[in-house]
């Protein structure tokens, strides 16, 4: 068992007839992931082969799903074009909607949020900015590479993407259910606290590897859910320990004033609520492995 993604989640493209989206579909086919279609409006009808997978191309996200059965979409679209393919989804009530798009303009996000609570949160958002979605050997959406680790039972959730690739990596002898890239926005759709819910209730996890990052108070906040929500056993990085105060740092949300939002001040935070922070990825991949070793 997995979160959000498994084996049986059938997986639309928005932008899969683009540069970044066909080059992402293939790979996710590659790594077994259930794709099922497309969705180019200008390109509706037509088929693309895919080494050897042919996919259908439909006009909407909601006649891709009735066509199809698809109850995931991956969006690779420009920024201008974001929070449109996104309003789309929401409209269509698709599940699960993984927004990989860089640069989308804050107050899109929060646009469509704004959106998908007004309708009811029938979709899941994932990202934007974020490397998506993996549940090694069962399904890849988005940008994960597919062959850093195997299936096992420890759930992660990062606001970096290149952070979520080197843990994954660093634990790859013990393996994970499911990887999930946040994205590092100001205004992002699913947050720690939302997969820190999920791993709790997910059979399948033992334990988690949370990933944040100096600037704002979301590490707080998920620190404040786990000491009163959480029973398994969770390590956490934050990146930022050396970064100067007043700087933006990387992710837009990156950004620390005085003592707010310091590595340090997160650190105190989560550790008051019972989870081990390493210093470095390594030391953190350490600090997993002697809770998995030891239980």
């Amino acid at each position: 068992m997995a979160i959000w993604l498994t084996k049986d989640s059938k997986v639309i493209v928005q932008g899969m007839t683009g540069s970044e989206g066909s080059k992402h579909t293939r790979r996710m086919l590659a790594a077994g992931t259930h794709v099922v279609g497309g969705v180019n409006p200008r390109k509706a009808g037509q088929t693309v082969d895919f080494d050897g997978t042919a996919l259908p191309v439909f006009a909407s996200v909601a006649d891709a799903m009735k066509e199809t059965g698809a109850d995931v979409s991956v969006i690779f679209v420009p920024p201008q074009f974001t929070k449109a393919a996104v309003v789309e989804a929401i409209d269509a009530e698709i599940p699960l909607a993984v927004v990989i798009t860089e640069g989308v303009p804050v107050h899109d996000t929060a646009a469509f949020w704004a959106y998908n609570i007004e309708k009811g949160e029938r979709t899941r958002i994932i990202g934007p900015n974020c490397p998506g979605i993996a549940s090694p050997g069962a399904s890849n959406a988005g940008i994960i590479p597919a062959d850093i680790t195997p299936a096992g039972r420890i759930g992660l959730v990062s606001k970096s993407g290149t952070l979520t690739y080197q843990l994954m990596y660093e634990l790859r002898d013990i393996g994970f259910s499911t990887s999930v890239g946040i994205g590092g926005d100001p205004v992002i759709g699913t947050t720690h606290i939302d997969a820190l819910a999920a791993f709790q209730d997910d059979p399948d996890t033992d334990a988690i590897v949370m990933i944040g990052e100096i600037g704002g108070d979301a590490e707080e906040r998920a620190a404040a859910f786990i000491k009163e929500h959480v029973t398994k056993p969770v390590v956490a990085y934050i990146a930022g320990f050396t970064a100067p105060p007043g700087k933006t740092m990387g992710h837009a949300g990156a950004i620390i004033s005085g003592s707010a939002g310091t590595a340090d001040a997160k650190k105190v935070a989560l550790e008051a609520a019972g989870v081990r922070v390493g210093k470095t990825p390594s030391e953190t991949a350490r600090l997993m492995r002697d809770i998995i070793q030891n239980r």
